[in-house]
């Protein structure tokens, strides 16, 4: 039966192709898995596997934030010198998951400088280390405490730290002319998190910082965030960072009634949805509640 329904596919797809003129049939296989979108004139995003890509192509240099794996991080940098002649200059990492530093080592040699918080390089460093791969990474020669502002041309690029949240080294990155604010995994857009408990994460201190966030940046801010749900997109704005919030919220809600009621974290996690936030929804709901379980259990 699959062998018979293998063959029907492969015939109706065949049959489409055979539809095609033969430069349609080249896009069609040509057609990248990446995707960018311009925000401005010199600043987009770059999306294709792990968490989204914000770059700016400046009069001065090329500035990245995140870097995907190598293989998706090599597909930007090609893209990019299509673009521009211009060397890179900087590579800001928003925190230190793979999915936004593995391709960190694409940039070795050709990045002036690579930026981080101060926790980001160390927690990228004892990953590393705990999986034997310290030789595929690059680490942040450039590391901050709390705010570090520095000008990039006519740009002035500022990274926040406000406490923990997704890790205990999330930075928000805020070009400030463009008025353009990268947040890494500080927002998932209709998406449940993870939430890096090894590395620092608390949803209570998160929500803080948002509310940080809220009064940093204005209603005319641009957020481009680090993943969305299908459907939605990874260019965000401070709506969605406030429902975000909430949604947070609700899980510690949910969870400190759930643990009252004389709930297992095993009947917890089993849930399929959070009273009052019916918008996220997909696999991973076990990631917030388990962390807010331990949360509220260990502290």
């Amino acid at each position: 039966m699959q062998r018979r329904n293998f063959i029907r596919n492969s015939s109706l797809t065949l049959a489409s192709l055979a539809f095609l003129s033969n430069k349609t049939l080249a896009q069609f296989f040509a057609d990248p898995a990446w995707k960018i979108k311009m925000l401005n004139d010199n600043m987009g995003v770059f999306t294709e596997k792990g968490g989204t890509i914000l770059f700016m192509i400046g009069k001065d240099g090329l500035v990245v934030v995140d870097a995907q794996f190598p293989e998706q991080s090599q597909h930007l940098i090609d893209e990019l010198k299509n673009r521009s002649q211009l060397p890179f200059k900087l590579l800001i990492n928003t925190h230190h998951h793979g999915d936004h530093t593995a391709g960190n080592i694409s940039f070795k040699g050709l990045v002036t400088h690579v930026l981080a918080h101060e926790n980001s390089k160390a927690n990228q460093e004892r990953v590393a280390k705990e999986k034997k791969n310290e030789d595929q990474q690059l680490y942040p020669d450039q590391i901050y405490t709390t705010t570090l502002c520095q000008p990039f041309g006519k740009e002035e690029i500022c990274m926040h730290y406000f406490g923990a949240a997704h890790t205990n080294g999330d930075s928000f990155v805020h070009f400030k002319k463009a008025n353009i604010v990268h947040t890494g995994d500080l927002v998932f857009n209709r998406r449940h998190p993870f939430v890096d408990r090894s590395a620092g994460a608390n949803i209570k201190s998160w929500i803080q910082v948002l509310d940080k966030a809220d009064k940093t940046f204005n209603d005319n801010t641009i957020f481009v965030c680090g993943h969305a749900a299908d459907g939605y997109d990874i260019v965000i704005n401070k709506k969605d960072i406030s429902a975000f919030k909430d949604y947070l919220n609700k899980v510690l809600e949910f969870t400190a009634e759930q643990i009252k009621a004389g709930k297992t974290k095993e009947e917890i996690i089993k849930a399929t949805e959070i009273p009052g936030a019916p918008e996220w929804k997909g696999d991973g709901i076990d990631r917030p509640l388990t962390a807010a379980y331990e949360e509220l259990i260990n502290g």
